[in-house]
């Protein structure tokens, strides 16, 4: 049988794969699946057809009967690439009461947890299930969660709880905005500056659309907000530009123009509605550039779609967690999770996970050895629970 680690010891080792986004996850899942099987529990694997290299890990202990416990978390981390980190980050480190390591706090060290928990389940016993779902490409844009909670069911009864362990300094957090991510190309026509009416620049084109989106937002923030936006900061639907590039000299027209557009949709509106103004805004810039030139246009590509958590009520997923942690208090958060994609495949959804998101895809990121240990005694009594 496979030595029975601690969690220090299976997050020291989940760490030390690098599986940024970018790259290859399957030496992790490779690990996770291998250390399950030496404790006598069946994994599956979900691979993506079109990232081979990437792929998904779910397990089930317990008896073979619906209603199980979902222990879920994503696998991939952000990249450390400009970062001014003071020791290796895939090494973990302990200094200052705290673990130093990229995906320490976002979410290895929930992942370490949930692995500990699912092996402790199997070798004392339960009465109710208890699974492990490890998802990929969680960091662009929750990608990679839809197909393996497809994949899930057909081969392990379906659960009703779901626990996504994204730091939350150990709070039951019951709702999140959903968002919606759009890549944007705006393609014009290039003349000399001193004839730009005859051209068609992509970068001015552009910033009309990113000006939408700040009128947008002056007009969502002067809006008196409902009761479930209320709960939210801020407590509106922000749309939101992070990068853009573009353009070949300043005293060109520039020809290409590109930068993502992203909404974080504030749980009861139809994150929809926002991609359809938004796509009546690029036809409309767009019949101006072809006005100009026909051969100019806006090609828009939708990146990411996350379904926001909605707060359930009589919610069986944050009953349980409240009963294990004793927190009663409201917590919503504005980022997106896969908890909502969960929801919307029909589980009780609800997170609750070590660890505080102010320290997520920082240079130096850590888990405070508290918050650790305040997972590992939240896993117990869960164990504990599902043993009665």
């Amino acid at each position: 049988m496979t030595q029975h680690l601690s969690p220090r010891e299976i997050m020291t080792k989940l760490i030390s794969f690098p599986t940024v986004s970018r790259d290859t996850n399957l030496p992790l899942v490779d690990w996770v699946q291998d250390y399950l099987a030496g404790h006598g529990i069946d994994s599956h694997r979900w691979v993506d057809p079109v990232q081979p290299h990437k792929a998904a890990t779910f397990a089930h202990v317990g008896p073979e009967v619906e209603g199980a416990v979902v222990l879920s978390g994503h696998t991939d981390v952000v990249p450390i690439d400009g970062q001014p980190w003071s020791s290796d980050p895939f090494t973990v480190t302990e200094r200052d009461g705290k673990y130093f390591g990229r995906g320490t706090c976002d979410m290895k060290g929930f992942d370490a947890l949930a692995i500990w928990a699912l092996v402790e389940a199997k070798r004392s016993g339960v009465k109710r299930p208890l699974q492990l779902a490890l998802s990929f490409d969680e960091e662009i844009g929750c990608t990679g969660a839809p197909p393996m909670i497809e994949a899930m069911q057909p081969l392990m009864p379906k659960g009703s709880s779901v626990i996504v362990g994204e730091p939350s300094v150990m709070k039951a957090v019951t709702g999140h905005k959903g968002g919606q991510g759009f890549a944007t190309h705006v393609v014009g026509f290039e003349v000399h500056s001193s004839l730009m009416h005859t051209g068609v620049s992509a970068i001015m084109q552009g910033a009309r659309l990113i000006d939408w989106a700040n009128l947008r937002n002056a007009e969502n923030m002067a809006r008196e907000p409902g009761t479930i936006a209320a709960m939210f900061t801020p407590p509106w639907t922000t749309c939101h530009v992070g990068m853009i590039e573009g353009g070949t000299a300043h005293n060109i027209t520039a020809k290409d123009c590109r930068f993502m557009v992203d909404f974080r949709v504030v749980p009861g509106e139809q994150a929809d509605v926002w991609r359809d103004a938004y796509l009546a805004e690029v036809a409309r810039v767009q019949a101006d550039m072809q006005a100009i030139r026909p051969e100019a246009r806006i090609d828009v590509e939708k990146r990411f779609d996350v379904p926001a958590l909605v707060p359930e009520q009589d919610g069986e997923a944050e009953a349980l967690v409240r009963a294990i942690t004793g927190d009663n208090a409201g917590h919503v958060v504005s980022y997106g999770t896969e908890a909502g994609q969960f929801q919307q495949a029909g589980y009780s959804a609800v997170i609750c996970g070590p660890g505080d998101i102010a320290q997520a895809h920082q240079p130096d990121e850590f888990i405070s050895i508290e918050q650790f240990n305040a997972g590992h005694d939240f896993m117990r009594r869960l164990v504990q629970r599902l043993q009665e």
